[in-house]
């Protein structure tokens, strides 16, 4: 029995969905958004920044990885800072195009969250991911929609030979009467809820499938600007990319499942809400992480102390997750000085009341961070 997708339903695109059923669900996530948006509010303007370029570089760099595209996270940091204009202590400019345009696409979706979505904004998008083929006499269509020359638009796994297909977009001459469609909803207020509209967006973005490649990334970066416009900020606090990476497999399962099924779409809305729900979750990590850093080297700068550059690599290292615990050996190990010399560095640093000696003692004395150092 040949499979029907949802875009082959009768009235199709209208979506319909349990909105009691979902109603406790989207409630828990918009009141933990919002307890997260109150509580970075309260750091200053440029702790709330520092914390906006680390949820932006992870929201980067993951959503390329669920297509198995892999970007340097230093240039991946680089490119947003110096597109934003921020000024970041110790940072190397790296310039590489490749990231430089997916950097483009991802902070026009949530710079410029209010302008309108556009046809020709999604070309300038899709071009940003693919810089410089559009010069080439090749058929690969960049800043179009795809034109199906090559045969119908499928979503294929498995080795070659034996494919298995898992979606079947609609075919092209169907493009530009649905991308209309849905770009004419986008802009609507049809859907309230502009969390659950960046569900309703991936989900219709994805499974007309425009471009003939880089869909997933800009379908994400579709959802993105949804979720910045419910935030009302261009500042961001928590990647949702980050966490579909951590279940793509199920992300990807109940993708499959929804484009295969009615247009009851309660399993999609369900799943990307809880998934939603889990990045709020993990941006409290990861944005307490980046703005502990910041306070620290401030509270340095404003005591006027002055570090050695063995002092300020360790400690960096200790910000950024430091594997296992600190100890003279390692800190001889990672900055290639005597055990005269470490010993002499972290005994200055328990001075200034930045490092402490954990209990155990002897050969395994170790250190770690002081809690409330100030």
């Amino acid at each position: 029995m040949a499979r029907i997708y949802i875009h082959e339903r009768a009235g199709w695109p209208k979506f319909r969905w349990d909105a009691k059923g979902l109603a406790p669900l989207l409630s828990g996530v918009r009141l933990r958004q919002g307890v997260l948006l109150g509580k970075m509010r309260g750091y200053g303007f440029a702790s709330q920044w520092t914390a906006t370029l680390k949820v932006l570089t992870e929201e980067t760099i993951k959503s390329s990885a669920i297509e198995g595209v892999v970007l340097d996270p230093g240039s991946v940091r680089s490119s947003i800072a110096r597109k934003l204009g921020l000024d970041v202590a110790g940072l190397k400019e790296r310039k590489d195009r490749n990231v430089d345009g997916v950097v483009e696409m991802m902070l026009d979706a949530t710079q410029k969250f209010n302008e309108p979505l556009t046809k020709e904004r999604l070309f300038n998008w899709h071009a940003h991911l693919f810089p410089g083929v559009r010069t080439t006499a090749d058929k690969f269509h960049v800043g179009a929609w795809r034109d199906d020359s090559q045969g119908p638009m499928q979503v294929v796994s498995g080795p070659i030979g034996r494919p298995k297909v898992h979606f079947v977009a609609p075919a092209a001459v169907r493009l530009e009467t649905g991308m209309g469609k849905f770009l004419k909803w986008f802009e609507s207020d049809e859907q309230e809820d502009p969390v659950l509209k960046a569900a309703i967006a991936h989900l219709w973005f994805v499974t007309i499938h425009p471009f003939e490649d880089g869909n997933g990334r800009i379908g994400r970066a579709i959802a993105e600007m949804c979720l910045a416009r419910s935030d009302g900020s261009a500042q961001r606090f928590y990647s949702m990319s980050a966490q579909i990476l951590e279940e793509r497999k199920n992300y990807y399962e109940v993708l499959e499942k929804t484009q295969s099924g009615s247009l009851d779409i309660t399993e999609w809305l369900t799943w990307f809400l809880e998934c939603l729900d889990r990045a709020i979750e993990q941006s409290n990590r990861i944005t307490g992480s980046a703005l502990e850093k910041e306070s620290f080297w401030l509270n340095l700068k404003e005591k006027n102390v002055s570090l050695n550059h063995r002092q300020k690599k360790v400690l960096n290292k200790l910000f950024s997750g430091f594997e296992g615990k600190l100890t003279r050996e390692k800190w001889m190990k990672l900055t290639k000085a005597s055990s005269r010399t470490a010993l002499r560095d972290i005994e200055e640093l328990i001075e200034l009341g930045v490092l402490e000696q954990e209990e155990a003692g002897g050969r395994s004395t170790s250190y770690r961070l002081r809690k409330n150092f100030n």
